[in-house]
């Protein structure tokens, strides 16, 4: 039986594969913004998978981190990235560091990302990571992200990687005039919403954008 020339694919050349079937995924799943799937060419997935779901990295799946965490599903991260609207200029805020993934895309779309994690180990290994992939506009910090950073206040875009039953009131008032805070919402992890909030002159406007399923928003520091 003769082999086929898939047989012998080179590992860097099924790599390319890979992640090209990665990106076919996100287009057909609603991610269409060139600069968003440029960053997300960019930001290779597998820095931040690691352990036994490495193999796993451009599959379009949420997977377990440390600390009974998740990286989301790269869909997810994308479609949510492209609701923020990030500008060159802007300054965002992100509240649960993670794994860092969605932080490192954002940092290629933003004048300057801050990036909170209740958990001081998620914190050290994602700012570890940005440092070895020379993200230099990336500050991460172990803090209570429902509080936000009020030193680093007001923000032109706000992303929350965690479901709060309502957006919390500390982070509306951290937004700018015009800016965008995209969050999942929900009382339970099995019925949550991704909503876009756009803060305006005479208040907020609340768009709903699809069904999602992410870990809840705590309160206070993690003890990992």
């Amino acid at each position: 039986m003769t082999a086929g020339p898939e047989d012998h694919l080179d590992p860097s050349d099924e790599l390319a594969e890979r992640k090209m079937r990665f990106l076919f995924a996100l287009r057909s799943r609603g991610v269409t913004d060139a600069r968003v799937l440029t960053a997300m060419e960019r930001v290779d997935r597998g820095h931040f998978v690691r352990g036994i779901f490495a193999d796993r990295a451009y599959e379009d799946m949420p997977l377990p981190i440390a600390c009974g965490q998740t990286i989301s599903q790269p869909s997810v991260v994308g479609l949510m990235t492209q609701a923020l609207h990030v500008n060159p200029r802007d300054t965002v805020l992100e509240v649960g560091t993670g794994s860092g993934y969605q932080a490192a895309i954002l940092s290629q779309l933003a004048r300057r990302v801050y990036t909170v994690d209740r958990y001081r180990r998620l914190a050290r290994e994602a700012a570890d990571l940005f440092q070895q992939m020379d993200l230099a506009n990336i500050t991460t910090i172990t803090a209570d992200g429902s509080h936000g950073l009020p030193d680093q206040a007001p923000f032109d875009r706000i992303i929350v990687t965690a479901a709060a039953e309502d957006p919390p009131g500390p982070l509306l008032e951290q937004l700018k005039p015009g800016g965008i805070m995209v969050l999942p919402v929900g009382q339970s992890d099995a019925v949550q919403s991704l909503i876009k909030v756009t803060r305006t002159a005479t208040g907020f406007d609340y768009e709903e954008l699809r069904p999602v399923r992410f870990v809840p928003l705590v309160e206070g520091l993690g003890s990992e």
